[in-house]
């Protein structure tokens, strides 16, 4: 697809270098003889490329084996005036349909639909101009318009001390690795759809062979959805992944980082103090739950471990580490293939590795984990909390009582 649009942008260069220093029968010959060369399509292509109809080209391949004529072939000003010419305000027009502000109007046409070539000719013949769907995208394309999708690039509102914070959570973690002293990274990968659907990505198949799956992705009531909630070790470029089949909570977060700890923790750091976790500012490990610090102090009583928690600002998730350093590459792993069980789901995220030494365990969680549990000031004030002189609302610890 790539290559195929690289050679209709290179036809269109060239056609645009070439074409104004011909003249009329010139430019027809042209136009004939690429399209001849580049076969089934070609006319259509060269058309797209040129502007010019594809019945003037299909005329002008008779031409090519007739012999050369000499003088002018058409009278001056002779031949179909242009579009722009017989409808003046057409251009205009076309412009305040795809303007900003015409756009945010309530009272648009075009508000609450697509902007096709087909609506806007639609819009268009409701002002009164005659033009066709083809037509109406060979001005887009004039007047330096393109198909675009959205991108992800503006991150909102950021909080002052961004930098700050990103520095203290960047000295903590090189404080603890100089220790031998664990880092992690922690957080919930998008609930997945369990069963025979659609996912993102694509498979080396025979032709014809790909996978079928569902056309409708309505969740199965027995399979549901599942939480993969991740634990990556900054040191040890090592990771867990527990997969929870219930609400995505903090008592899960927590379960998740101990199951981490028993699993592969413990071993690795078997003089360990002080446990350094980095975590978004929301969801189910974010600052302001309660439950996340209360379940943080019962991990904390049963290891011994004293806890320092470090939050990432608000709207800052995509840089946590587990996010690039794990996530995307599982990602990688399961691309195209439908998710149909929960064994599928865990193998293919015990199986993702890398070239630079990625390696993963994952275990299926079949606990329950209930929502609205709240918890009071009393149960809150037994938390061993000490926050720290900057932002303690994200830096904190939590030591055994």
């Amino acid at each position: 697809m790539k290559k195929k649009n690289l050679l209709k942008k290179n036809l269109k260069e060239k056609l645009k270098k070439i074409l104004p220093h011909l003249n009329e029968r010139e430019r027809r010959l042209v136009l004939a003889s690429e399209a001849k060369a580049l076969g089934f399509g070609g006319v259509s292509a060269v058309s797209r490329a040129s502007g010019v109809s594809r019945q003037t080209i299909h005329k002008a391949l008779a031409e090519l084996d007739e012999p050369p004529l000499k003088g002018r072939q058409r009278q001056p000003g002779g031949g179909r005036k242009k579009i722009r010419s017989q409808q003046p305000d057409l251009l205009k027009a076309l412009h305040e349909l795809l303007d900003c502000g015409t756009r945010g109007d309530p009272m648009s046409t075009l508000r609450w639909s697509s902007k096709s070539t087909r609506k806007l000719m639609a819009a268009l013949h409701e002002q009164g101009f005659s033009v066709s769907h083809k037509t109406v995208a060979d001005l887009l394309h004039e007047e330096g318009f393109s198909l675009q999708a959205n991108r992800k690039t503006l991150e909102g509102a950021s909080h002052p001390d961004r930098n700050a914070q990103f520095e203290t959570i960047n000295r903590k973690a090189k404080d603890q690795q100089a220790k031998n002293e664990p880092v992690i990274s922690v957080d919930t990968k998008k609930k997945e759809i369990v069963g025979n659907f659609k996912n993102n990505g694509k498979e080396w198949h025979r032709e014809g062979e790909s996978e079928k799956v569902q056309t409708h992705d309505f969740p199965i009531k027995e399979l549901g959805r599942v939480s993969p909630y991740g634990v990556y070790d900054l040191s040890r470029k090592e990771g867990w992944v527990n997969v929870g089949i219930d609400h995505d909570t903090a008592a899960f977060a927590v379960e998740s980082i101990r199951q981490w700890w028993n699993e592969m923790g413990a071993s690795a750091y078997p003089n360990a103090k002080t446990l350094l976790i980095t975590a978004d500012a929301g969801g189910s490990n974010g600052y302001r739950s309660r439950l996340w610090k209360v379940e943080l102090q019962k991990f904390a009583n049963e290891t011994g471990l004293r806890l320092s928690i470090c939050h990432f600002p608000p709207g800052t998730s995509k840089w946590n580490k587990i996010e690039h350093q794990m996530f995307s590459f599982i990602t990688q792993n399961w691309r195209g293939r439908p998710l149909v069980s929960y064994a599928v789901i865990v193998n293919l995220i015990g199986r993702t590795t890398t070239t630079t030494g990625l390696k993963i365990k994952c275990r299926l969680d079949r606990k329950k984990y209930p929502k609205g549990i709240k918890i009071s000031d009393k149960e809150l004030a037994k938390v061993n909390l000490k926050q720290d002189s900057f932002h303690g609302e994200w830096n904190y610890t939590i030591e055994p009582n």
